[in-house]
């Protein structure tokens, strides 16, 4: 019963307008609310992308005698629409897992593509995990390398004209090549 009306507090202080108690206890109510209790209003009010980004995947073998292949260019945004689009009940994870991780990436490595703290290092890790076993799944084959390029342009307006040109796009960002678990056999 007390942890029921100290969670009720907590939270009621958490999304209350700021006031003097919220402000005094502000650090014990964050340490309780996050990050299990965290309140939004992002069901009610999403906040949509203003840009579509596109990532693209390429591979890379190095055979027996030196030499290296380098495979074409792999749509993983066109992968994951593909997924959902037929499926009356898509998995979240389906939607969202490449364009979160992606998200992640930016938010802990800015534009120069340097990892600067070992969450970053994780985020480049999980990203191009995901992008090797969606290539893998995809197209088969052995590779030791992926390269990503990320296409982002703004979102069209409604009602475009069929004909138009498309949005030029915002941002061509190809990333280094990265070392993956050796996929295929």
């Amino acid at each position: 019963m007390v942890t029921t009306l100290v969670h009720l507090g907590a939270v009621f202080l958490h999304v209350a307008p700021a006031n003097p108690v919220s402000q005094r206890y502000s650090r014990q109510v964050d340490a309780w609310v996050y990050p299990f209790f965290e309140q939004n209003w992002r069901l009610f009010a999403p906040n949509p992308d203003s840009l579509n980004r596109r990532v693209w995947a390429r591979t890379a073998h190095s055979g027996p005698d030196g030499s290296t292949r380098v495979s074409p260019w792999t749509d993983l945004t066109a992968l994951d629409l593909a997924a959902v689009e037929h499926d009356p009940f898509p998995s979240h994870t389906a939607q969202n897992l490449l364009r979160r991780a992606w998200t992640s990436y930016v938010d802990t490595h800015g534009v120069d593509d340097t990892a600067r703290s070992p969450r970053a290092v994780m985020m480049q890790k999980y990203l191009s995990n995901i992008a090797a076993d969606r290539v893998a799944g995809h197209r088969g084959g052995t590779f030791e390398f992926i390269q990503l390029r990320v296409v982002t342009e703004p979102v069209a307006a409604t009602g475009m004209v069929a004909g138009r040109r498309p949005p030029t796009p915002v941002e061509n960002r190809l990333l280094p090549w990265w070392k993956v678990t050796p996929h295929g056999k």
